[in-house]
């Protein structure tokens, strides 16, 4: 079989061989080979196989510098020949699928079980009719045969109401995976590509990439499709994500020219032609091997297992202990994305089995006391023989009180929990793309919510990043408004626009705009686009020159990166000579410099006292006045001999001076309000940023992120270093902990640091809640900090690819406002759950403690199992759409955030979960005994098997949903507020839901009969049972005006304590993800434990000298700390949630004082 498969496979490829050559001069297994070449032996294969590039292009029938034509039918032909650029998703999960999931719960699975026993005992008469009588009260009162023939109706309908809970929850699974893949294809379609087609560059989505597209590829690009490399500046890739290699690769057209999709641009620029997309690019071959694959694995595994199990005995020992283990865990890694518990998850898993557990205690005592109470009756008060005519009704009495047990543990058990969690969190998603929030991740959500800092970037961020040149210093003169080109020395302004319009990203350009009167359009880099606009301003064209200068002919790039913090451009002269023309930041520039151009375009020497000079009269105004100041330079070399260009340090060197621009980025107009909207939100706003530290102050007074007269740190990146590292270069967290409260603004910051920062103040101590981050960025290099960051967000415009992969949160409009918009959903998922748990707690402790009593006392539980599951479905279905997708307001912002160790259920929240409880509880029971004489009806208690439903019990039930219903309205507020009517309009959901209950209610109990156990009711019934429920209203005002000060007790409920924070596989999975760094740290921090034992163990042994004890107490005490702290100490590090270690730190003796008193009583 597999034989004939293969050879059918390369039958067919050998067909698609013929067709390729007909079309292109290769094929597409010629191209996956060469793809799979790295170094010089891809060189090689390029020039023996295809004659180099321009081959390799000719064969592709496209052009390195003019792309393709981009005509349709060729395009089409390519996609049929090569593949389409995208690698096909997983089969979604059918519906039949989630139903059967969904039918995996185990109190349905009981339920079922019971019902059906019901069902089956329904149907079954006892031989002889004489049974009744010998039975006792077990036959006895089953009026006539219609009433014993509708037994089965109580089977059938809780079969029948498992249904509707398994259809409603598969149907929310259904719609939620929808809802995602829809945002994972939104995602994919939101990311875009430069192609030059035509000889036109364009932005194409990434799928519409066709193999022979010439691509264009910059700094922070994640490649889309795999390519060889046409002509490159200073190339360097990470291909981590496919080698595990985490060293950068230099690409260059003549040593390694491959370029591999799934792989990230550090630095440089570049062309590339695509040879593989989609499924045949290396990504796309791995993806087919782990993702798809799976489903293939399972069928070829049971293939193998029949056929040849000697030859699997043989293979087994090959799986080392390394390599088959290790495959295993990738494949899993891969397949099964990693399951973080958030904050709020974790809270909820915890109280939702605390529930449970107490549900089942009630449901077992329950139906213990209900079998005693029917046996002692029966077979020792009555003195009755144990009849084998009478076992099936017996059996039957038995199945009752089963299916009453059961139906206590239903609506015990809050099952509503997930959902509710799930349609508030999709819900959120989905408005939040309305708010230019595009949410990856579907917890940072709710993490948002609880976010105490904020890191924002200030390029884009807090500014509009439309860069304007507003001031420059040439020829000694500083010009505090764009000057006439007149003005300027023509031979300095000849080496200023030849410097700005080469010396920089060809992809940059200032293009007309889109409507009339509009602003010119910006492309590419913003600070490039100011110093062009700047050449346009002195009335020149960039467009020319670059005309002239090619890009191919461009000799060497040094592009911009954040080690440098300039880019340099080197270009040869018709004479043979070189220059290089460099910008960058003005300080970093300048330092370079020894020589500046004077006023007549000559150039003289800059000493260093010119310099301190310039930094005081120029650099530090326009810094002042929120400029970004560039300094643009050059350097000419002679050809002979050609200076070494490796070496960097000696070229980027002796430049001359030509001017200084100082670029003005306005702040956004709406961020100064938002930002204040943070710090009411008890959210603290940081800055972090590249630019000058009078720039990023000047930039911060006009956000309003520090205020003057306030205490605060503005410093920059060498300050902070110095100040949180020690004399041997590590970062030490106290010192870290000393700069980090007040630290406003970070000037002139590494992306190091940046992930310092946030690093440190997500482990710190200090306060008593851990902090919860939030990051922005838009560059490569903030990667690792947005992945840190217990929120990252990344801008949709300005960002690169890999700091959107490293992002939760996408802001499509890279506006700092929409981040307070994420804290609002987010703290708007927590106060729907708390809601959807008011309700839901409230419900659950009335209906068990109804359930228990009544059976108990009454033999029969007053709600019926059919009317329970009805009770379930309004609280928990219903009640979570409901609740859940309350909008949010503004008011959400006036609060501090809640913090990790806050208990889910308020104080507040206890009084009202109480004080509803208390109220209903009463009515019911009084309706329970004393109902048929307020109402003068029969009593419903006490009634035989398979009696008619009573107008007693329905009232019960249908006053039980009234009040449910309106203290739904209660629920709608948590802090106490008192009018529970705001806003209910703007929530239509919320509105339809409570009337359609009201409607359904009123068919369940005028036409339910039998199956639901009701009798129809008349309209004075009626209004008694909407008017105890209104009570509910006045109730909740009267609990609102008790003070929670009174309320002392049950304050813990649904709290996280300190070691549930995750559970056991978490920490696992945790331990196999923890980088470098933090192993040396833990391994520091252990040893740091170890010594603090030591000293403990040192005064112990002079104490135990001291008073003379034996030593023995003190070794085994040693051993037992030891170990405590050990083990607490990992537990802390590897838990996302960073327990307090002060404790253990604080004083020497803590672990010690902690565990002495046993060891001492060995003593």
């Amino acid at each position: 079989m597999g034989d004939m498969s293969n050879s059918d496979f390369y039958a067919k490829n050998q067909r698609n061989e013929d067709n390729h050559a007909a079309g292109f001069g290769c094929s597409l297994m010629e191209l996956r080979s060469l793809m799979e070449l790295r170094g010089t032996e891809a060189v090689v294969k390029l020039q023996e196989d295809y004659g180099g590039i321009e081959g390799l292009c000719k064969r592709l029938k496209t052009s390195p510098t003019e792309g393709l034509a981009g005509a349709q039918p060729d395009l089409d032909k390519r996609k049929e020949l090569y593949g389409k650029n995208l690698i096909p998703p997983k089969k979604p999960k059918t519906f039949l699928q989630l139903v059967w999931e969904a039918l995996q719960d185990v109190t349905l699975i009981i339920l079922e079980i019971a019902a059906l026993i019901s069902l089956g005992l329904s149907f079954y008469h006892p031989p002889g009719e004489s049974g009744g009588e010998m039975c006792g009260m077990a036959g006895g009162g089953v009026e006539d045969e219609g009433e014993a023939d509708a037994g089965w109706i109580e089977g059938a309908a809780i079969l029948l109401s498992v249904v509707c809970v398994v259809l409603v929850t598969a149907f929310n699974d259904w719609s939620k995976e929808k809802q995602f893949r829809g945002l994972q294809s939104r995602i994919e379609q939101e990311q875009k590509f430069q192609v030059v087609r035509g000889s036109q560059v364009i932005q194409l989505p990434v799928a519409d990439i066709v193999v022979g597209d010439i691509a264009q590829v910059k700094y922070g690009d994640l490649l889309p499709a795999d390519g060889v490399l046409i002509q490159g500046n200073d190339m360097k890739i990470d291909e981590s994500s496919l080698t595990g290699e985490s060293d950068h690769v230099r690409k260059s057209a003549d040593k390694d020219p491959m370029l591999l999709s799934g792989t990230h641009v550090m630095e440089g620029s570049g062309r590339m032609v695509v040879t593989a997309v989609g499924v045949n690019s290396q990504t796309g071959i791995i993806f087919t091997l782990l993702g798809a694959g799976t489903e293939e694995e399972e069928k070829k595994e049971k293939k193998v297992k029949k056929q040849d199990g000697a030859a699997a005995m043989e293979m087994q020992p090959l799986k080392s202990a390394e390599g088959g283990e290790a495959d295993e865990k990738e494949r899993k890694r891969v397949s099964v994305p990693k399951k973080e518990k958030s904050v709020l998850q974790g809270k909820l898993t915890k109280l939702a089995v605390q529930i449970g557990k107490a549900g089942l205690l009630m449901s077992a005592i329950t139906v213990i006391i209900l079998v005693l109470y029917f046996a002692i009756d029966n077979f020792v008060m009555e003195k009755r023989p144990w009849l084998p005519e009478c076992t099936p009704i017996y059996i039957q009495y038995f199945v009752k009180f089963f299916i009453i047990g059961v139906t206590v543990l239903v609506v015990a058990v809050p099952e509503g929990l997930p959902l509710a969690v799930t349609i508030s969190l999709a819900y959120s998603v989905k408005k939040m793309m309305k708010d230019n929030n595009l949410v990856r991740h579907l917890d940072a959500c709710e993490t948002m919510g609880n976010a105490t800092a904020i890191c924002s970037d200030k390029t884009g961020t807090l500014t509009t990043n439309r860069m304007t040149a507003v001031q420059c210093y040439v020829g000694d003169v500083h010009y505090k408004e764009i000057p006439d080109p007149g003005a300027l020395p023509p031979k300095s302004l000849e080496l200023l626009v030849n410097a700005i319009s080469i010396n920089s990203a060809y992809t940059t350009k200032i293009l007309p705009p889109d409507k009339e009167g509009g602003l010119p359009k910006q492309v590419g880099n913003k600070t490039e686009c100011g110093l062009l606009g700047l050449v346009l301003d002195l009335k020149r064209d960039y467009q020319p020159i670059r005309n002239q200068i090619p890009e191919e002919k461009l000799y060497k790039v040094y592009t911009f990166n954040s080690v440098r913090k300039s880019m340099s451009t080197v270009i040869k002269l018709s004479d043979g000579s070189f220059r290089m023309y460099s910008k960058g930041a003005s300080e970093i520039v300048l330092k370079k410099c020894s020589h500046i151009l004077n006023e007549v375009g000559e150039s003289r020497v800059f000493r260093p006292r010119d310099k301190d000079e310039m930094v005081k009269k120029v650099i530090e105004p326009m810094a002042c006045d929120g400029l970004r100041t560039i300094c643009v330079g050059y350097r000419d070399f002679s050809g002979d001999p050609e200076p070494n260009w490796e070496d960097e340090n000696n070229i980027l060197n002796d430049l001359t001076a030509i001017c200084v621009v100082g670029i003005e980025d306005p702040v956004r107009p709406e961020v100064p309000d938002a930002i204040q909207k943070c710090q009411r939100a008890g959210i603290t706003v940081r800055m972090v940023t590249g630019d000058n530290i009078n720039t990023a102050r000047a930039i911060a007074i006009k956000c309003g992120i520090i205020h003057p007269g306030e205490d605060f740190l503005c410093i920059d990146g060498k300050e902070f270093n110095r100040r949180i590292r020690n004399e041997k270069g590590e970062v030490e967290q106290e010192r870290i902990d000393k700069v980090w409260p007040k630290l406003r603004v970070l000037a002139r910051s590494s992306p190091t640091d940046k992930h310092t920062l946030v690093k440190g103040i997500i482990d710190s101590t200090m306060a008593d809640q851990r902090q919860v981050v939030a990051v922005t960025g838009d560059g490569t290099n903030d990667g690792p900090a947005l992945k840190k960051a217990d929120v990252g967000f990344a801008m949709g415009i300005a960002g690169t690819d890999v700091a959107k992969e490293a992002s939760d949160i996408i802001l499509t409009d890279d506006n700092f406002s929409s981040i307070v918009k994420a804290v609002m959903w987010g703290r708007n998922v927590y106060d729907s759950i708390s809601k959807f748990l008011q309700f839901q707690l409230t419900v659950n402790v009335v209906a068990v403690i109804v359930a228990f009593t009544g059976a108990c006392i009454t033999q029969d539980s007053p709600l019926k199992a059919v009317q329970m599951l009805w009770v379930n479905l309004i609280m928990d279905t219903f009640a979570s759409l409901a609740l859940a997708t309350e909008p949010p307001t503004e008011s959400l912002l006036k609060r501090k955030p809640y913090g990790r160790n806050k208990p889910l259920i308020s104080s507040t929240m206890t009084k009202n979960i109480l004080g509803h409880g208390v109220y209903q509880l009463i009515i019911i029971f009084t309706l329970l005994f004393v109902g048929e004489q307020i109402f003068d009806i029969d009593s419903g208690r006490n009634a035989p098997l398979h009696s008619p439903p009573s107008e007693h019990y329905t009232i019960i039930f249908n006053t039980f949903v009234m009040m449910q219903l309106f203290n739904e309205i209660n629920a709608r507020k948590i802090h106490g507020e008192r009018n529970v009517f705001d806003g209910i309009f703007r929530n239509p959901i919320f509105c339809s839901i409570v009337f359609g209950t009201f409607a359904m209610q009123i068919v369940i109990v005028q036409f339910g009969g039998k199956p639901f156990s009701c009798q129809p009711l008349d309209l004075e019934k009626w209004m008694w049972c909407v008017f105890l429920g209104l009570g509910e209203l006045v109730w909740g005002q009267v609990i609102a005006t008790i003070p929670n000060s009174r309320l002392r007790f049950l304050r813990r409920a649904g709290q996280l304590t300190q070691k549930d924070e995750l559970p056991e596989e978490d920490v696992n999975e945790e331990n196999e993800e923890i980088d470098h760094a933090e192993r040396e740290l833990r391994r520091g921090q252990i040893l740091w434990f170890r010594g603090l034992n030591r000293i403990q163990t040192q005064i112990e042994v002079v104490n135990t000298f001291k008073s003379g004890t034996s030593f023995q107490g003190a070794g085994a005490l040693r051993r037992q700390s030891s170990t405590t702290s050990q083990t607490q100490d990992v537990t802390n590090v590897s838990s996302p949630s960073h327990v307090s270690l002060s404790n253990a730190l604080s004083s020497p003796t803590s672990t010690t004082a902690a565990t002495a008193p046993p060891t001492t009583g060995q003593c």
